[in-house]
């Protein structure tokens, strides 16, 4: 089979999740363990550092990955999902897997693949295990697909566990609370394994810390020498960042400050407690040219100046909260600037296109309403249709209005009347077009609302 053909047969042959949502999901490590047994179980030559959590766990994986291999090792990434190449999920030192080993590794194991019949993600993540091993990685960052008690990727023994935050998603699978939630996610903390937590909430810490007593992980104490608990946001990094001792970051959303805080204490704990060797010089070079060293994209990524065009793939509440925020200091930092050398106010265009199994008016009610909107759909069987997104669209923005306060302007907390009527169109690229078309070169167009809609874009771009 050629590259083409070998994934048109996995796409095929095994649910995907980003294409099917739901009846992709097969909990429970059963196959997984049977997929690693007929390849000699790779995953344990592999020493790892297992990362989970609502958001920002790719972020954060690339963000570990790249101060490794800042500091010189070979390090393997698994991630997910893709935005243009599927290869773009195994990388390793930031190359990705060639075409040909994916091509070999499904010829040599179609047979029993085809009757096991895993999941899309289970036979990614064995590609990327059996990858990672054969070629003698160092170390390798894997990133959880979905939840983590039940992942696939829990089948690891890491030397540390991260999770970055709890949030509401994927409610049908992990629960409608951040308790319930927080307890999947607490799944891959293991016994004796030390653990690093991202973000802390009053209803999420308890969890953590019974599944820490559980595991006779030590202590949740910060800075004593026999701690194997961390809660990242107490140790003492954004006073760092303040004083401008903390290094800078290639990454540039706001939201950005906590996965780069979650990343640099997993890597403290890697040198402190892990015993491994990565200098403060090593993060500060990883975490600068984090892009270049993995290829990370998509995260407020800028595609061009004029208009400033911006996407990002936020695509749930949590995730959106900061982005929200990140569109009004954006335009309230160029107001200024623009008004006095054009006598005119920038306007913000936002392309917005989601699947159907998210928190939608969540996302919505978020979103500033003094924007230009272009609803659109991705190329996927999961894509929520643009006309249905326009009228949920408008039925928020309707109460908003309405409800007077605050909340009638949004979180740009202007007072100026929607600048356009929103339309829909069939596809990215048609909506793209459209705000190109309509905005200044002073305006800012911001790309977002799902994974899928970003990678058209980039594609597009690209």
């Amino acid at each position: 089979m050629t590259y083409a053909q070998t994934i048109d047969y996995l796409y095929a042959s095994q649910p995907a999740f980003h294409l099917v949502g739901a009846a992709a999901y097969k909990p429970g490590l059963d196959n997984t363990y049977r997929l690693m047994a007929h390849l000699g179980n790779p995953h344990e030559r592999l020493r790892a550092v297992h990362v989970a959590g609502t958001n920002g766990k790719g972020s954060t994986s690339h963000l570990i990955a790249a101060a490794l291999q800042a500091q010189g090792y070979k390090v393997g990434l698994f991630t997910s999902p893709h935005l243009v190449d599927f290869r773009e999920r195994i990388r390793i030192s930031g190359e990705m897997i060639p075409e040909q080993m994916v091509v070999q590794f499904v010829a040599n194991h179609r047979a029993f693949l085809d009757e096991l019949r895993p999941s899309f993600f289970e036979t990614t993540m064995a590609m990327a295990f059996w990858y990672f091993a054969q070629q003698q990685v160092d170390i390798a960052v894997v990133e959880v697909g979905l939840g983590g008690r039940l992942d696939s990727t829990n089948i690891l023994t890491p030397l540390l566990s991260v999770i970055t935050n709890i949030g509401i998603d994927h409610t049908e699978f992990l629960g409608d609370t951040l308790t319930q939630i927080a307890a999947e996610k607490a799944g891959i903390m293991k016994p004796h394994v030390p653990c690093v937590i991202g973000e802390t909430h009053p209803e999420t810490q308890e969890v953590f810390l019974a599944r820490a007593g559980a595991c006779e992980i030590l202590g949740a104490g910060l800075e004593t020498t026999d701690c194997r608990l961390w809660f990242a946001d107490q140790c003492g990094y954004m006073r760092k960042r303040r004083l401008k001792e903390a290094p800078e970051c290639q990454l540039q959303g706001m939201y950005q400050d906590k996965n780069q805080q979650t990343a640099f204490v997993a890597l403290q704990v890697l040198r402190n407690v892990c015993g491994w060797e990565v200098s403060r010089e090593a993060i500060a070079n990883g975490f600068a040219h984090v892009c270049e060293l993995t290829g990370l994209r998509g995260r407020w990524e800028i595609l061009s100046q004029s208009p400033l065009t911006i996407c990002d793939t936020g695509h749930n509440g949590h995730g959106i909260r900061y982005v929200a925020e990140q569109l009004r200091t954006t335009l309230n930092n160029s107001t200024p600037f623009y008004t006095t050398l054009n006598n005119s106010t920038p306007s913000l265009h936002i392309i917005l296109g989601m699947v159907n199994d998210k928190d939608i008016d969540t996302v919505l009610t978020l979103l500033p309403t003094e924007a230009v909107y272009y609803f659109t759909q991705p190329a996927t069987s999961r894509a929520l249709p643009a006309e249905e997104l326009l009228r949920r669209w408008q039925v928020i923005h309707a109460s908003r209005l309405s409800g007077g306060g605050e909340n009638a302007h949004g979180v740009l907390g202007c007072s100026s009347p929607l600048a356009s009527s929103p339309n829909c169109y069939p596809t990215v690229r048609e909506a793209l077009e459209a705000a190109q078309e309509a905005a200044t070169a002073d305006d800012i167009i911001f790309i977002g609302g799902s994974n899928y809609v970003v990678g058209e874009v980039l594609r597009l771009y690209s």
